[in-house]
């Protein structure tokens, strides 16, 4: 029989925005073989016991160190023994929806046969989905590679390859895996942790020290579907690691870099709230609120000019690092602010360089 780790991985309610929907893109299986079981081999029981896999990509994932028994990772030739328990992660692949290609401006950093690396502008849905089932980035990597209308994008493997995403209205560098092999090689690195993830964010408030971490586990929020909290007990959560570096300090605000060691749903978002610095303008987790400020109506104009030139979450991811899946070469892709986040830096060091000496917290 078959059946779902604990807690391991959340089925995506199609009701659920995008940007409300689990950023870990993995399922987590666990067979354990019948006493009846007449020995066969793992890969060709898998391949019984998951009708809607391929056999050659079970054993992709056998190769690639996907598969356990009795937690150690096995070959493709193991004899399956009843009563054995198999462990099983394979990156998620959406089933069954329908591509439409649609020829949309895409910001290529770098692409070769394996990997595709872009910038993706705040504001852009990744993958279709309740309420967007056009204008994702997902269609326009359907035109860019060549995809036929109609196509469900399981059927030929091109489509479903991203191994991560990032929010809807967070910028920056995304990475898609062109081919089974490149997408199980590139989510395991997601799953160890070891991928090299750094982000950009302006958040509310002066944070004291210059460098720090919030170890805390990630939930979604009971009282709303869309956020997602810290959680008090770790067994509620998942284990989320968010490590925070200074750039500048403009008093009200601070512009920081956060790495991720993990990636949880809107982790960096729950993570500076938490410590009570949200990100400028995120207004699921208080950002849209003035959090530091004065009673003076000009510092409030001055607030309310800075969300019209940053109407979003300011946060970009700047920095991806990863072992390309065929060459075993380390590649590392950097990305410039865009424009919002830039002009609001610019806006703050103006403010600041020119702040009346009667300005005072409140």
């Amino acid at each position: 029989m078959a059946d779902w780790l604990d807690n391991a991985f959340e089925v995506e309610d199609p009701e659920i925005p995008e940007e409300g929907r689990e950023q870990e893109m993995f399922e987590h299986f666990r067979f354990v073989v019948d006493s009846g079981q007449a020995p066969i081999r793992i890969d060709k029981y898998m391949s019984e016991h998951m009708e809607d896999t391929s056999r050659n990509r079970i054993q992709l994932a056998i190769k690639e160190g996907y598969v356990h028994v009795s937690d150690k990772p096995v070959k493709a030739n193991y004899i399956v023994r009843p009563g054995d328990i198999i462990k099983f992660v394979m990156p998620y692949r959406r089933r069954g929806v329908e591509i439409l290609p649609q020829d949309i401006p895409l910001d290529i950093v770098y692409e070769d046969e394996d990997v595709l690396v872009l910038n993706k502008p705040a504001g852009m849905v990744v993958h279709p989905g309740h309420g967007h089932f056009e204008g994702t980035l997902v269609n326009a990597l359907a035109f860019h590679l060549g995809m036929k209308p109609g196509e469900a994008e399981d059927e030929d493997g091109r489509m479903g390859l991203l191994v991560h995403r990032i929010d809807k209205d967070t910028s920056g560098l995304l990475l898609v895996a062109k081919n089974d092999q490149a997408q199980l090689r590139l989510a395991k690195q997601f799953y160890d942790h070891s991928i090299e993830r750094r982000y950009n964010a302006i958040v509310w408030g002066n944070i004291t020290e210059d460098e720090g971490t919030v170890d805390a586990p990630i939930g979604r929020d009971p009282n709303d579907r869309l956020r997602f909290r810290v959680c008090d007990d770790p067994e509620k959560g998942k284990h989320a690691v968010t490590h925070y570096r200074v750039l500048e300090r403009f008093g009200y605000v601070t512009f920081v870099e956060c790495r991720l060691e993990t990636g949880r749903t809107h982790q960096i978002r729950v993570h500076m709230s938490h410590i009570g610095h949200p990100l400028f303008a995120d207004e699921r987790y208080g950002g849209m609120e003035i959090r530091k400020g004065t009673i003076y109506a000009k510092y409030k104009q001055f607030i309310r000019n800075c969300f019209e030139i940053c109407p979003r979450q300011a946060l970009h991811a700047k920095t991806l690092g990863f072992v390309h899946p065929s060459s075993g070469k380390l590649l590392q892709f950097d990305s410039v602010l865009p424009e919002d986040m830039s002009r609001l830096l610019d806006k703050w060091r103006r403010y600041c360089g020119n702040m009346p000496e009667e300005t005072e917290d409140e």
